[in-house]
């Protein structure tokens, strides 16, 4: 197969590396950002998305790769941060040869980035991708991988969403409350399924409507329409969907006491975040309680292989460290996440230092030093 991948360099100030990739023969454009590396190799998924410029892929990516960073740090996974997007419609544009360019692109950074599944993308368009490179993670169980991450970022997210419910309303019970769900794709879906066991009652918007449906059936799920979902009056509001949803514009309609999802950079500007705690709004910052997945897929890293009880075990202290950060927010008089994004910030500060120290010293022999 001839390769016509053409990778450019994007100078991205505040980024170690930001690549863009296109193969004309296949359709490829996509975006690759590597945002830091202190810790270890940036890990962060594949996202496919309609965007409608380059512009906003790029802006899009960016955002993605740094909180890739911060919950990396959080989550104490020793990998860095980064992510990637395709350019494009995923009805019209997947392909098997499309997925080979970016297995060769994701190669050309030569493992700085290490790719997964997201939006878009599954366990099987990572199979293509490895046969292209081995920069790949997450793969099926039966090929030695973890498999799947979505279950375990809804198992975390659960936690957290209990834990949103204890400490706003002094008892984790979820009888009763009502759930608000943006968002039932693979994450959403499995979220509500465990919120509505636990005797939530679950209301759901969705662009696939024949997906809200089948919830409905199985689960009992309250279909709601993509315009009311964020404004209904609920117990918790769980966005589950893509980011930059909390807004000048959204803030102010919320009818809710906590936000608590899945999904990715819900601030628009960090200082919604501060809109939100004026309103006496929770907020449980989203690299801290979604981070189920990229704990899931940091277990292959261990020296024993992947191993679903050590996962599991790092998953369930997700609610402790919203604890913590709520903690820190009230003594300290700042918003959640302020204070996540501070903690991030000090962890690979305190990397970074420590490896600058190291630099200095003789290394020990036999050792190149470096690692996270």
């Amino acid at each position: 197969m001839s390769n016509t991948l053409q990778v450019t360099d994007l100078s991205v100030p505040g980024y170690e590396r930001v690549v863009r990739g296109k193969d004309p023969s296949c359709g490829l454009h996509a975006i690759i950002a590597v945002h830091d590396t202190t810790l270890g190799p940036a890990l962060g998924g594949l996202r496919m998305w309609p965007y409608a410029s380059e512009d906003e892929a790029l802006f899009d990516v960016k955002r993605l790769s740094r909180g890739m960073t911060f919950k990396s740090a959080v989550a104490r996974t020793g990998l860095g941060g980064g992510k990637a997007v395709i350019i494009g419609d995923p009805k019209k544009i997947k392909s098997e040869a499309l997925y080979l360019a970016m297995g060769r692109f994701v190669d050309s950074l030569g493992g700085k980035y290490i790719t997964a599944e997201d939006v878009n993308t599954s366990v099987g368009d990572l199979e293509i991708i490895r046969r292209a490179t081995k920069y790949v993670t997450g793969l099926e169980k039966k090929d030695g991988g973890s498999g799947n991450p979505s279950p375990y970022t809804a198992i975390g997210v659960f936690l957290g969403v209990k834990a949103a419910v204890g400490w706003k309303f002094g008892n984790d019970s979820l009888k009763g409350k009502v759930v608000a769900i943006q968002g039932v794709g693979a994450v959403g879906s499995a979220l509500a399924r465990r919120l509505v066991e636990a005797g939530a009652t679950v209301h759901a918007a969705d662009k696939n409507t024949e997906r809200l449906a089948q919830l409905q059936k199985e689960i009992g799920l309250v279909p709601t329409g993509e315009a009311e979902i964020m404004t209904m009056k609920c117990d918790v509001f769980a966005p589950c969907a893509l980011g930059a949803i909390l807004t000048d514009t959204t803030i102010p309609k919320l009818n809710t006491p906590i936000v608590a999802g899945a999904a990715n950079n819900l601030l628009l500007e960090p200082r919604h975040g501060k809109m939100l705690a004026d309103r006496d709004i929770l907020y449980a910052p989203d690299y801290v309680i979604n981070a189920g997945g990229i704990i899931n897929v940091s277990v292959e890293f261990n020296p024993g292989g992947y191993d679903e009880k050590v996962s599991l075990a790092k998953i369930e202290r997700i609610p402790q460290a919203l604890k913590e950060l709520w903690t820190i927010a009230k003594e300290e008089r700042i918003p959640p996440s302020d204070a996540a994004d501070r903690l991030a910030e000090r962890i690979v500060a305190d990397a970074r230092g420590a490896k600058k120290a190291g630099s200095c010293a003789v290394p020990p022999r036999g050792r190149s030093g470096g690692g996270g």
